[in-house]
This record gives C-alpha cells, structure tokens and sequence, in this order.
C-alpha cells in the first residue's frame, strides 16, 4: 500500500505512544538500550521520524536484550506484546519486536509465512565479535546463512536484488528451498544454529555488532555505552553516546545529507490497520 500524509503520521505517532512504554519499562527495569539505524538517524537530523519512515529501531546490548526478553511479557503495558525468536512460533527474524495488539501490519513474506503481525518496534541485539578478522567473518557469515534459513523455512517470498529473468530463477530457487527446509528442519534447530554463531564472540572483543542484519557492520562497544538522551518528537530517549560516530560506521560521512527522492524506502505493508 502507499501511505497518504495522514495515515503514515498517524502510524508514526501509534509508534511513539509505544516507543514511550518501552522506554519507561527499561528505565524502570534499568536496562540500556538505544535508538538505532534510521530512528537513530532521525533524531540526529530530524528530531524525531525520518520523515518517509514508518518503524522504530531499538538496539541493546545481548546481556540488556537477554534481560529485557526476560521482563518484558509481564512488564510491558496488556495493549503491547513481546515476540521473540526461539519463542514465537511461525515468525522468522532472529531478533524481537514489539507489537500493538489488536493492529494489522502484513507484509507479503508475513502474510505467506501465516503470521498476524501488528504495529511493531523493532529490538536488535548486538553481539560480542571475535577476537580476529577470522573469527568476525566466521560469526557473520554463520549467523547470516541461519537467518537467511529462517527466512526461508517461514515463507517463499524473501526480499531478493534482481527483476527479470533473473529474479524470477531466483523466485523459483526460494519455491524450491522452502519446500526442502518445511520437510529437513523446524524453527528450534534454525534458531539453536543462529545463537551457536553469535556465541563465537568474545566478551573482552572491544568490538560488537547485530549479527541479524544482512550486511552486519562492527562497532566499537565504547562508541554505544554510555548512552546520552536526545529529542525524538515530544521526548528524549537514548542513542549512542558516540552517535554521530555511529552514524559515519552505518551510513557514511554524508550521513547527514538527505537521500534523493527515489531512495527514500519504508515498509509499505500490504494491509495496515490501526
């Protein structure tokens, strides 16, 4: 679907009303956390939502993360619930969300995959690296090959580079390795595989990263921690305490600079209700 002005400011204020419970729960709970990827980029240039975005990107570090899936089913306010890997059945990301209840969010890949989901907020856990390059590109590459896997056992439809002839080959090879993976594997295995790889990390690595994202990138872990509290809309909330340093290591030197219009991406669901 394409958003009218109303309806996406609309979706982006259902998503602060949510950013403000989850930020009281960890505050209460004392559990760090931090805007990240482009909520992180929007209060920095902004001082709130990108202007075109239509989600909310949260980073912890594992240990906060761990914890914060821990608390969180008993914690967070009845309208919002927790899903997370390993726990929530049909749903194929390694990393949780989130979700306003009695909302609709389907995208293609939610929809074939049998998953109602809602209104999210995304949580990112960053992971301790390997104490080498070897090591790095061993964890990367595992814990990326396992959510691909994830992404596949859930539901054909995966996100993929090319049109034509060939995307449609590559359509075809997904058909064919999500019907093999429904029949070789389950959710617990592919899940058990992704954690296997983060733990090739190392806690004294001076060096961290969300190992969930496709293309993940190494942070230094002092760049994150202490977090500082600046504006986001009507509030503040916490980003990297180097945030501008981060920035330059996700987006690049112009990292401030807008984007020409037509690389300006959200979600655009297939069905939204509110």
């Amino acid at each position: 679907m394409q958003y009218d002005s109303d309806t996406l400011r609309r979706l982006q204020l259902t998503l602060l009303e949510m950013l403000h419970e989850i930020d009281a729960v960890c505050r209460a709970h004392d559990i760090n956390y931090f805007l990240d990827s482009g909520s992180a980029l929007g209060a920095v240039r902004h001082g709130g939502f990108i202007p075109w975005d239509d989600d909310v990107d949260l980073g912890m570090m594992r240990e906060d993360y761990n914890r914060f899936l821990a608390i969180a089913p008993e914690a967070l306010p009845s309208d919002l619930k927790l899903i997370a890997p390993g726990e929530t059945k049909h749903y194929s990301p390694m990393f949780a969300k989130v979700m306003k209840r009695g909302t609709k969010f389907y995208a293609k890949e939610t929809i074939e995959a049998g998953f109602d989901l809602g209104i999210f907020i995304d949580i990112f856990p960053f992971d301790h690296l390997g104490p080498s390059s070897e090591v790095i590109q061993k964890q990367t590459s595992t814990c990326h090959r396992w959510q691909k896997v994830s992404y596949l056992y859930h539901a054909p439809s995966v996100v993929l580079p090319h049109r034509g002839v060939l995307g449609a080959l590559e359509r075809g090879a997904c058909r064919v390795a999500h019907g093999v993976l429904a029949h070789t594997t389950n959710e617990e295995s592919i899940y058990r595989h992704y954690i296997a790889g983060t733990k090739l990390g190392s806690p004294d690595s001076d060096q961290c990263g969300c190992l969930s994202y496709p293309k993940p990138k190494p942070y230094p872990k002092a760049i994150f921690l202490p977090t500082k509290r600046i504006r986001f809309e009507d509030g503040e909330f916490p980003v990297a305490g180097n945030v501008e340093g981060y920035l330059e290591i996700s987006y690049g030197s112009d990292w401030n600079q807008l984007p020409p219009p037509e690389k300006r991406r959200n979600h655009k669901p297939e069905v939204l209700e509110f």
